[in-house]
């Protein structure tokens, strides 16, 4: 990819690019600060279901969907990763100059625990979405399920090491 970010969200829902590795000649977005309303609520919701999201084209031609209306619920494409992007999301690619993008979503363990827990059984922590493993490619690129199951991996290996960097700052903040 032309362009390869981590994308952190901040206790109030807003955005920093913390790394960055780019092609030559492009603008670095190193550092950079986005609003809350950029990722909306919706969409943070997708990538805790779906780990990894792929955009092969985005000016590619969208394909309508019909369902069968002997169906008595509605389909939803929530669980697919390959589903069209939303066209304000499309806006946002086009501004960054990208035509392609795969994201994967780096979730940890968040810092409280299930209450319902109880007894000698391990309690079990709530997730949430820490940020982003962003990249963006400026021509139509695809990349094979395998390697984007390989990507999948490595950010939850990436996910793993955060938490135990959390885990190391409570530890220390406790201490003092």
């Amino acid at each position: 990819y032309d362009r390869v970010m981590a994308y952190k969200f901040h206790e109030d829902d807003q955005g920093e690019v913390i790394a960055e590795v780019t092609k030559p000649g492009l603008e670095p977005y190193l550092g950079l600060h986005y609003p809350a309303t950029d990722i909306p609520q919706a969409t943070r919701f997708l990538f805790m279901r779906n780990k990894v999201r792929m955009i092969v084209d985005c000016s590619a031609k969208h394909v309508k969907v019909h369902q069968d209306k002997n169906i008595p619920f509605e389909g939803t494409l929530c669980g697919s990763t390959l589903r069209a992007p939303h066209s304000c999301h499309l806006q946002y690619m086009e501004n960054m100059n990208a035509s392609a993008s795969l994201v994967m979503a780096v979730v940890v363990n968040d810092d409280e625990e299930d209450e319902d827990s109880a007894g000698d059984v391990e309690p079990q922590k709530r997730k949430r979405l820490w940020g982003l493993v962003v990249c963006h490619h400026i021509t139509p690129r695809f990349v094979p399920f395998p390697l984007r199951y390989a990507c999948e991996f490595l950010a939850q290996v990436f996910a793993i090491h955060v938490n135990k960097e959390i885990e190391l700052e409570y530890q220390i903040i406790e201490k003092e």
